[in-house]
């Protein structure tokens, strides 16, 4: 049969087939409660001295960091590695504590922190079979580690909430690392990198 005989053959076909379903664009989303940009502070306490507008200690440098760009990186021997956003940050599973930061010698300050589950971020990342330790690094240049177990203890978490509100810029907004039982010096403020060595 003659191609010109069977296109209308092939096009009833097609018309009784019926149109495939357009594809539903994935949902947006879910809003996030807003996080107010906290203020930088007309004076920056010394080295260990009080902040009177938080009372929690000053330690570090402080680093203003443009939260549209932020990203925080997971890097080294990962599966995956992980460049997040701060609102990709605050739609993992979520932990809250009233814990200590405790820098023996110097302060022990209290406080309500929130954030996101570590254990959930290395699980995204995946380390692999040799990696045993976390460096996490500061925008202030500042790093220390941490073991992968005590990583993955269940009460490590990367702080963004400070009793209920956004980290002050003083005390690491955006993100700060928070360790539970671990001295104040491996709670990193200003955190920009976790590579996973």
């Amino acid at each position: 049969m003659p191609l010109r005989n069977l296109l209308p053959i092939l096009l009833l076909a097609s018309s009784l087939a019926g149109t495939p379903p357009a594809e539903t664009p994935p949902a947006p989303p879910d809003p996030l409660p807003p996080l107010a940009i906290p203020p930088e502070p007309a004076v920056v306490p010394g080295y260990t001295a009080l902040d009177p507008t938080t009372g929690l200690h000053m330690t570090g440098t402080p680093k203003r960091i443009d939260i549209a760009r932020y990203r925080l990186k997971v890097t080294g021997k990962v599966v995956h590695p992980l460049s997040l956003s701060y609102d990709e940050l605050r739609r993992m599973p979520r932990l809250t504590t009233k814990e200590a930061i405790n820098c023996r010698g110097y302060f022990e300050d209290y406080a309500n922190w929130a954030g996101c589950s570590l254990i959930s971020l290395l699980d995204r990342a995946v380390p692999g079979p040799t990696a045993a330790h976390l460096k996490l690094i500061s925008a202030d240049g500042y790093d220390t580690s941490v073991t992968l177990q005590e990583a993955r203890s269940g009460y490590a978490f990367l702080a963004y909430e400070w009793q209920g509100k956004a980290l002050p810029y003083l005390h690491g907004y955006p993100v700060r690392a928070s360790f539970p039982g671990l001295p104040g010096y491996k709670w990193v403020k200003w955190l920009v990198e976790i590579r996973v060595e």
